[in-house]
């Protein structure tokens, strides 16, 4: 007679064996990943929850409504803080993306020293923002920096004062950013680069097209997914960019330089207005949604191609 038991849990056995045997590896990946959402869904929350309350010093219940939003949509540091946030997330996006596409092209074509290069373009991601901001305070100041280089070689009339210049200030935290997320782009692009066809290219080649059109017509249309998911990130950068422009300029001269980041600090921990910069926070991430939704639509859209193509 047939064990018919027997036959049915035979599979189940070597698939029970082999979940257990991965259970660590479960266990490290998802374990902090459910951590991590959790921390941010609750404090998310919390954060909202506080932004419709008249909470100053300490948070305190109540509901005000919409006056903590429209206290700050009215205030005139957010006003330039969104004016300045337009500026340097158009400015900063679109120079790093051309940096680093320019620095991939360069590396891509198998130059002498191009390891040594590639870290050099790279190394500065592994440097923070306050270091990176520090740093190119340093270097802009009139009173050490650039300027009185060019002045202590005898060019006295050269001047470089962007550092303190309200109308300039805004580009010093633009060229650090670039100076400081470039590399990210260029190491994205490389890869997109190194990952072509070659047999597309050495059609293109027969059928004669050069360097430049191969890259304009062949290479560059390819890397579309890849530009999308570098500027959506440095978005993200630009959004949230708080410790760059901290240390750099400080919101300064004056409140030139304010970025959303800096309303929500000011606000929070040197006004002791807890409810208004809950709701500056709360804006902030309403902008990041704005980024986020449409790339997570887009993929979303991508993958569905995919499976029907």
């Amino acid at each position: 007679m047939i064990d018919t038991v027997s036959i049915a849990t035979r599979p189940v056995r070597p698939a029970i064996a082999g979940a257990l045997r991965r259970l660590p590896e479960y266990l490290m990946i998802w374990v902090p990943l459910l951590l991590s959402a959790l921390h941010l869904v609750s404090f998310s929350l919390w954060t909202i929850w506080i932004s419709f309350t008249p909470s100053t010093l300490v948070p305190v219940s109540g509901w005000v409504g919409l006056r903590n939003y429209t206290a700050v949509a009215a205030s005139r540091n957010w006003q330039i803080a969104f004016d300045n946030l337009l500026l340097f997330g158009s400015a900063f996006v679109l120079l790093s993306v051309v940096t680093g596409l320019v620095l991939a092209i360069l590396l891509d074509q198998r130059i002498r020293g191009e390891n040594l290069l590639r870290s050099i373009f790279l190394y500065p991601l592994a440097v923070s923002f306050v270091v990176t901001g520090t740093v190119w305070s340093w270097l802009l100041s009139p009173g050490i920096g650039i300027q009185k280089l060019v002045h202590d070689l005898g060019w006295t009339s050269f001047k470089f004062d962007w550092l303190i210049d309200r109308d300039m200030a805004i580009w010093t935290i633009v060229i650090a950013a670039i100076w400081q997320s470039s590399g990210f782009a260029m190491a994205l692009f490389l890869a997109g680069l190194r990952s072509v066809d070659a047999d597309i290219i050495k059609a293109a080649q027969i059928d004669g097209a050069g360097p430049i059109r191969i890259y304009r017509r062949v290479i560059l249309p390819t890397l579309w997914p890849i530009t999308i998911t570098v500027i959506v990130v440095q978005l993200q950068f630009a959004i949230s960019a708080f410790d760059l422009v901290r240390a750099l300029t400080n919101g300064g001269p004056g409140i030139a330089t304010q970025l959303p980041a800096l309303v929500v600090y000011d606000l929070m921990f040197q006004r002791s207005l807890l409810g208004r910069g809950a709701a500056a926070a709360v804006l902030m991430l309403l902008i990041l949604l704005a980024v986020l939704l449409p790339y997570a639509a887009w993929r979303y859209v991508q993958r569905r191609r995919a499976i029907h193509a």
